[in-house]
């Protein structure tokens, strides 16, 4: 192996950098640079993660740290790796577990503590409008016709890391070198002048290959290889799948010519998916299609060798 250092995107390089208790500080001054001052944690524990990873998928693209501040606030951090089918009401639904948690038996008068949702997302969004798509910090809260906020309680901050540009020289803030870390961390040799603060000296400590005991290393290297494997199945699959249906519309010039070629490339997607060992279902909530599209298509597509 030739890095350095780990790939915080992996689940082993997360944990290890921010999901233990002699990694807390990492996580503490991470949070911090995205909460307002009235939230801004001293000290934290991790709670049960009980909820999370309901499904096959969700436990192979997602890895999540639940954990409460000493001042009652709920954080789930999400460390999201491929973008799934539903991806925001996931996290909604998620989100309603630590709300839930706080209930209290008998006398209740229903006050509850801040709840945030950090999505660390190692992909973007494309379904917003032009003025919002290239920014790395996405922040939701409810909000009513005038657009003010209406609850302020329950907050969701998405980080979508590849629309992060800057480079080691344009590194200003305490947020722009933890975003930095999260996308370059791995292709780094040496630490960076501008990362040589206590926090980010401790977290080099710890995200050092070299230290790690031989099983360390291993359940690392597994860990990396399962990362690059999802990525690169899902990513080749949206990109082959995407061009061509935008190719058969471009030829066909109408609009029903646009949505042939769109469900040409879901079914070449499944194709190309089933070749790389994803499951149905896997492939069935990754792309919107029913599990028995899903199954017609790969019966369709034996039928047609």
């Amino acid at each position: 192996m030739k890095d350095k250092y780990i790939n915080l995107f992996t689940d082993f390089g997360f944990k290890k950098a921010f999901g233990e208790e002699a990694s807390k500080e990492h996580l503490i001054s991470f949070l911090n640079t995205l909460l307002p001052e009235r939230h801004q944690i001293q000290e934290l524990q991790f709670s049960a993660n009980e909820h999370q990873g309901a499904t096959a998928l969700d436990r192979k693209a997602i890895f999540d740290l639940n954990c409460v501040s000493s001042t009652g606030e709920f954080f789930v951090v999400e460390l999201q790796k491929a973008k799934q089918n539903f991806f925001k009401d996931r996290s909604v639904f998620y989100a309603t577990f630590p709300i839930q948690q706080q209930a209290q038996r008998g006398e209740w008068n229903f006050k509850l503590s801040a709840v945030y949702t950090i999505g660390i997302l190692d992909f973007v969004f494309d379904d917003e409008d032009s003025s919002t798509r290239q920014d790395v910090v996405h922040q939701v809260q409810l909000k009513n016709q005038c657009n003010q906020v209406f609850y302020d309680k329950l907050t969701f901050i998405y980080l979508t890391l590849p629309n992060f540009a800057k480079s080691e020289n344009e590194l200003e803030t305490l947020q722009d070198k933890w975003f930095f870390l999260f996308r370059h961390l791995h292709e780094l040799d040496d630490i960076p002048p501008r990362l040589r603060e206590r926090v980010f000296l401790s977290l080099f400590e710890k995200a050092s290959i070299a230290r790690f005991q031989p099983e360390e290393r291993q359940a690392y290297e597994s860990s990396l290889k399962y990362y690059r494997d999802l990525k690169n199945v899902i990513d080749t699959a949206r990109e082959e799948g995407v061009e061509e249906g935008i190719e058969v519309g471009r030829e066909q010039g109408r609009e029903e010519g646009r949505e042939q070629g769109y469900q040409q490339a879901k079914a070449e997607a499944v194709v190309k998916m089933l070749g790389r060992g994803m499951t149905v279902e896997d492939i069935s909530e990754l792309l919107g299609l029913t599990v028995e599209q899903v199954r017609y298509i790969q019966a369709d597509h034996k039928a047609s060798q």
